[in-house]
């Protein structure tokens, strides 16, 4: 078997190659001497039969890579144009989802001016699957010319839609949702089992939460020698601070992100043992001598919510909406010097306390550097002066916060504990379960719901199997050699991997995989591997965290 070595880690890498239903043709393959850690049954991924090669590699004592390549380029797909308003290059977000669907009248009055302008345009419907909480059916309908088969001959021909006054963007037909799809696909699982594991997982957003890191750099940093991306974090300054975590987030049993509503979150600990998903919310307050006001959210820029899921008077929404930021005029936030340099700048009051919870300053705007040990509390709109009202220096101002699970049961994350955001669900209970209106994906847009989940993206998800084991897996997208899923079908792949737990994280170009120092996958973005707000790390024995 063919062997290599990490120097700087000392962790041999075994690898085994195993084929599941062979295209013809194609060469066998060794089996795999002992059960591979993810199931060895033939992935839900377009049509049965087509060609799948596995191959596994030990990656440090309990830890395995399991790489399932499956399919093989199909000739019906085609690159076309897709008539659409795209984020574009321009976007703060290159992940944001085009404006690419409309009812039918819009898509025939478009269809027509395009045609007009001598092209041969078509209109086509888009009808998505349903989930646990959404019919699905048809999401709208979109315009799209021509079938090149090279990427260079749709970008021609958006050259020439272009001088005409159109806008649009070249687009792959394998990468729609679909189960005649013949692939390929790329994913990989790393499979964590804590009968036989030593190390330490963990979650790591690296120097502080505001500043972003590559998975390979925050893995290099811990010496990891396996890590993936982890949860969804703030990309436009807009939206907040770059970095922070869009969702709920627990390091090492600290509290320094907030929850977005009640959407699912991954539970793990150091020792790779009980993981679960866990919907879970938070609550915090501030209070002295029976006096209280309520705290609106923990390490973010005030007013800005992204994901939304907050409280009461929040814009437009306080339920949890994807890829959205709500707004809120009136906010009480609280800081940990986790957050960054500096807490945000701006008008409002902010209260300082050191690490006995006693107020050693009471500011009359916002904007300061907090030493190791102390908090602040920030105050906007009419909350600023009832919190400067509440505060005084040399008293103790009690600043509490927590999570609470299902059965609003408390939940006090000790040390070694890990919570990362991610959303939507996708298995509960062994069964595929997306929860896609609950978790805010389901929108007033359905361009949102168009790009994000019934198209095929790169994914990164993770859960846990029925004998307990830790289950992370990345799939490769947005290119040719491999399509991607959407999420009914990446429920469909988790729980076909064992899950019997499994949450969605971020994906698209954030979708990492690193093993022994290496990128193993394709991150999808054009500059390459893409900072991130944080990552989940496998660690050796000789690693502490600590």
């Amino acid at each position: 078997m063919p062997t290599s070595r990490s120097c700087r880690l000392g962790v041999s890498l075994v690898t085994v190659a195993v084929l599941v239903s062979p295209a013809a043709g194609a060469p066998a393959a060794a089996a795999a001497p002992t059960r591979p850690p993810a199931s060895a049954a033939e992935l839900p991924l377009g049509p049965a039969g087509l060609g799948e090669q596995r191959t596994r590699t030990a990656v440090q004592p309990g830890v395995t890579l399991t790489t399932i390549v499956r399919g093989a380029v199909d000739p019906a797909a085609v690159w076309t144009v897709e008539l659409a308003i795209p984020g574009g290059p321009t976007s703060p977000d290159p992940d944001a989802p085009p404006a690419a669907l409309s009812d039918r009248a819009s898509a025939d009055g478009l269809a027509a001016r395009v045609r007009s302008a001598g092209f041969d345009p078509r209109v086509e419907e888009v009808v998505t699957a349903p989930t646990a909480d959404d019919a699905g059916g048809s999401l709208g309908w979109r315009v799209r010319v021509g079938g090149e088969a090279m990427k260079a001959g749709a970008d021609a021909l958006l050259a020439r839609l272009a001088a005409a006054g159109f806008t649009g963007s070249s687009r792959y037909t394998g990468w729609d949702g679909g189960s005649t799809a013949r692939g390929p696909w790329q994913v990989r699982v790393l499979t964590i089992d804590p009968r036989r594991f030593s190390g330490s997982l963990v979650a790591s957003y690296g120097p502080d939460l505001e500043r972003r890191e590559t998975t390979s750099a925050l893995a290099r940093t811990a010496g990891a020698t396996a890590a993936t991306n982890a949860g969804y974090f703030v990309l436009d300054p807009k939206a907040g601070a770059p970095g922070d975590p869009a969702g709920v987030g627990v390091y090492d049993g600290r509290l320094l992100s907030e929850t977005v509503g009640r959407r699912p979150a991954l539970v793990l600990h150091e020792d790779a043992r009980r993981t679960a998903v866990e919907r879970l919310r938070w609550t915090g307050s501030v209070a002295r001598d029976g006096r209280r006001l309520v705290l609106d959210g923990i390490d973010r820029v005030p007013g800005l919510i992204r994901n939304c899921g907050g409280t009461a008077d929040d814009a437009p929404t306080a339920r949890p909406r994807h890829d959205v930021t709500c707004t809120d005029d009136e906010e009480l936030v609280v800081f940990t010097p986790q957050f960054g340099a500096s807490t945000p700048v701006g008008a409002g009051a902010e209260v300082v306390l050191d690490r006995r919870s006693r107020v050693v300053a009471v500011r009359a705007s916002r904007g300061v550097a907090l030493a190791q040990g102390q908090r602040s509390v920030q105050a906007t709109g009419d909350l600023a002066p009832r919190l400067t009202a509440l505060a005084r220096v040399g008293q103790r101002l009690r600043v509490t916060t927590g999570l609470q699970g299902s059965g609003h049961r408390l939940l006090r994350p000790g040390s070694g504990a890990f919570v990362v955001n991610g959303g939507p669900e996708l298995v509960r209970e062994g069964r595929v379960h997306v929860t896609a209106r609950a978790d805010g994906f389901v929108q007033p847009s359905t361009s949102v719901y168009y790009g994000f989940s019934h198209q095929r993206n790169p994914r990164t998800f993770a859960g846990v199997d029925r004998a307990g084991r830790t289950l992370i897996a990345t799939v490769d997208g947005r290119s040719t050699t491999s399509l991607g899923t959407s999420i009914v079908e990446t429920a469909a792949l988790a729980r076909a991997l064992g899950m019997r737990e499994a949450v969605n994280l971020d994906g698209g170009g954030s979708t990492t995989m690193v093993t022994g120092g290496q990128v193993v996958n394709s991150p999808s973005d054009a500059t390459g591997e893409r900072p991130v707000g944080d990552a989940l790390l496998v660690l050796p024995r000789a690693a502490s965290h600590r």
